[in-house]
């Protein structure tokens, strides 16, 4: 374990909500795995500086497309030679790094036990062939993780509009989507919104302990807020897919 892995797994536990959701998603899902002799594979889709999958038991790929000039760059989306070189530094568990567009994939069929694919769809253009290439990918018997902002109540409109997000789904249309190419599907609501969660976005600052401890009281607050909200439209920030070959 690196030092920055260690940091981060003494943080976890106070951190977003949606960051603790995901990482005990994945690891309950790698833990279905166990009868696997061999280390989990796991491709992670735009996955250039992800917290999700650090120090996860398994062999993590980390799949990007290049930055480019313009809102990607801006917003620091995709790969750079910099951002390659800290990850290999950071991360023990990465096994390779792919610079690609995943609805241009050359990867083989079957190459993965399993894609995570942490708030990247709505980015996608070509979604549909984005989903298609990532199943494809994936062994039988393997899965596929997803979240990405609840369309049932986010709506990507308005001055506040993410200039990099293409869409925002609502669960019936992700669980459509997801059903062409993938033989069991599971869509639910996560992570209470409102100003519990607003609060424990910001970012700590050393020098500002009482907005860290109030950050922290923020996620804590949330975590409790969130428990149960998986059927639930409205107020809930993401949802989560999971979709099983």
């Amino acid at each position: 374990m690196t030092n920055y892995e260690l940091m981060r797994w003494l943080t976890f536990p106070i951190m977003t909500t949606h960051l603790v959701t995901v990482r005990n998603d994945i690891k309950r899902l790698l833990k279905s795995n166990t009868q696997r002799s061999k280390k989990i594979s796991v491709l992670d889709v735009g996955g250039r500086k992800s917290p999700y999958t650090i120090n996860l038991p398994a062999e993590i790929t980390l799949l990007d497309v290049p930055q480019e000039e313009g809102t990607r760059e801006e917003l620091n989306l995709g790969f750079t030679s910099e951002i390659l070189t800290n990850i290999q530094k950071k991360r023990s568990n990465i096994k390779d790094v792919i610079i690609e567009d995943m609805t241009k994939s050359t990867l083989a069929d079957g190459s993965y036990d399993a894609v995570v694919c942490i708030e990247v769809i709505e980015h996608v253009e070509a979604d549909d062939v984005f989903v298609k290439n990532i199943a494809n990918v994936i062994e039988e018997g393997g899965w596929a993780y997803f979240t990405t902002p609840n369309g049932d109540y986010i709506k990507n409109e308005g001055p506040n509009k993410n200039p990099d997000h293409v869409r925002h789904y609502t669960r019936l249309e992700l669980q459509t989507l997801l059903e062409k190419y993938f033989d069991n599907v599971d869509v639910h609501y996560a992570v209470k919104t409102g100003k519990y969660r607003v609060m424990g976005l910001k970012s700590f600052k050393l020098s500002n302990p009482f907005g860290i401890l109030k950050t922290i009281f923020a996620n804590i607050v949330n975590r409790f807020q969130s428990k149960g909200v998986e059927n639930t439209s409205q107020e809930t920030a993401h949802l989560v897919a999971i979709g099983y070959k």
